[in-house]
């Protein structure tokens, strides 16, 4: 691949093996540098195909011959196709190394973790941005990491597993664990494999580079971590930041201890002083995540909270653990093998009543030996409208008090295209039943 300023060689072929967010993004990028490419997409969307013909890209062979294949992070890395590319010599990579190549001298932080990745992500961004650094955040959050490179002083990337199985040679000055904990098992068949690939953010680390991971760590699992960089390791204590900091509602004391750290050993290398006021400003402004652990509707003294994306165990532990009490607990959808024993125990005292919801709620719920109650409906949003009200319900009604969160458990597939129209759905009916609950006369 060539660096920045360059053009590929006359003789050099790369391939998009998938299509979809990641591989657009590939393909734009590609488009910008005036490099041609094939593509490959088994079920490729009309925007895909839009834009494949919008940059005179063509299709591929997959049984053909080429120099690099990037591969969506979908993509499992065994697939029978990418291997037998890689065996005719093709160097398969993602868009990560894609990006790392080709803009060499562009300082990238990683982020990476079972829960809580993508809100760590965007508020290192933010805390960067504060001190006068153009940092753009992107990856597996949105939007793809090559759509922001050129516009970046510095680029924080949100690194999946997927992502991260498929980096060669990646080095990050400043690489983040957020936790370890188990997901994905789909894919990578075995927790060690998971944790393996959470791992390799820190595989091009080097004695000066700094990996953070939070001192709530467990010990065999900080163990894990430290043999795999010779870079320096640094703890972070949410209980130092919640004593040191008024956190806005819906960060995580942990994260947020996680991102000051990072954003610092990032100045640091860059040679800039750190202007700790400002840091302390900006996180009083940070924000979540929209439709991660959210407020998007007040009714009286009950608020709704929109996590949605809270379907591994450690995300919906903290949801719990964050959530105002008493709690009215909507947890449905598909299930995926959630391990429910540490939520049972998460929701001790806190919850007062599971909603259960969707395909597989009825069978989470009882499985989570709480007080519960079925809701359903025609449709999706029907359902979730459903669910809303009981929660308002459980909670005394509007003269109640506590939190109506949706953190389900289950995947959203079985009703909605993927998470996030699941949460925004919720916003929406959680808005609507607190405008019919508003007093007559008040706005």
């Amino acid at each position: 691949m060539t660096e920045r300023g360059g053009r590929s060689g006359g003789g050099e072929r790369i391939l998009i093996y998938g299509l979809g967010r990641s591989g657009r993004g590939v393909a734009r990028f590609l488009g910008r540098e005036g490099r041609q490419a094939e593509w490959h997409d088994a079920r490729p969307g009309a925007e895909d195909e839009a834009l494949m013909g919008e940059l005179s890209f063509r299709r591929g062979d997959v049984a053909g011959t080429y120099d690099t294949v990037v591969a969506a992070p979908g993509v499992p890395i065994d697939h029978p196709d990418l291997l037998a590319l890689a065996e005719r010599g093709a160097e398969v990579i993602g868009e990560v190394v894609l990006a790392a190549r080709a803009r060499p001298t562009l300082p990238m932080v990683g982020v990476t973790g079972t829960a809580g990745k993508g809100g760590t992500t965007v508020l290192i961004a933010h805390l960067l941005r504060g001190q006068g650094v153009g940092a753009r955040e992107g990856g597996n959050i949105d939007p793809p990491l090559l759509d922001v490179v050129d516009d970046a002083e510095v680029a924080v990337v949100e690194l999946s597993s997927f992502q991260l199985e498929r980096v060669p040679g990646l080095r990050l000055p400043v690489a983040v664990i957020t936790n370890l904990g188990v997901d994905h098992l789909d894919r990578h068949r075995t927790v060690e494999a998971y944790h393996a690939a959470k791992r390799n953010i820190t595989a091009g680390q080097t004695g000066e580079d700094v990996l953070v991971v939070p001192a709530g760590l467990d010990v065999p699992a900080r163990a894990q971590v430290r043999p795999f960089t010779p870079g320096r390791l640094s703890l972070a204590d949410g209980r130092e930041v919640l004593a040191a900091s008024e956190l806005p509602e819906g960060l995580h004391p942990a994260n947020a201890a996680a991102a000051l750290l990072a954003a610092e050993a990032l100045l640091s290398r860059l040679g800039r002083p750190v202007d700790a006021p400002a840091l302390a400003d900006s996180l009083r402004a940070a924000q979540p995540v929209a439709g991660r652990f959210e407020t998007v509707a007040r009714v009286g003294n009950v608020r709704f909270v929109d996590d949605s994306i809270a379907t591994r165990t450690l995300a919906v532990q903290a949801a719990l653990e964050r959530s105002v009490p008493p709690v009215a607990w909507l947890v449905g959808g598909r299930d995926k093998g959630a391990d429910l024993a540490p939520l049972r125990e998460a929701a001790r005292g806190r919850v007062t009543r599971v909603i259960a919801f969707g395909e597989d709620g009825e069978a989470l719920a009882r499985g989570l030996d709480l007080p519960y109650e079925v809701v359903r409906g025609e449709t999706g949003e029907a359902t979730l409208r459903a669910a809303a009200a009981a929660g308002l319900a459980a909670l005394g009604g509007p003269g109640g008090s506590g939190t109506v969160l949706l953190a389900p458990v289950g995947t959203s597939f079985d009703s909605f295209r993927d998470y996030r129209e699941r949460g925004l759905t919720f916003a929406r009916v959680a808005r609507e039943l607190a405008g019919a609950a508003q007093p007559e006369g008040q706005a």
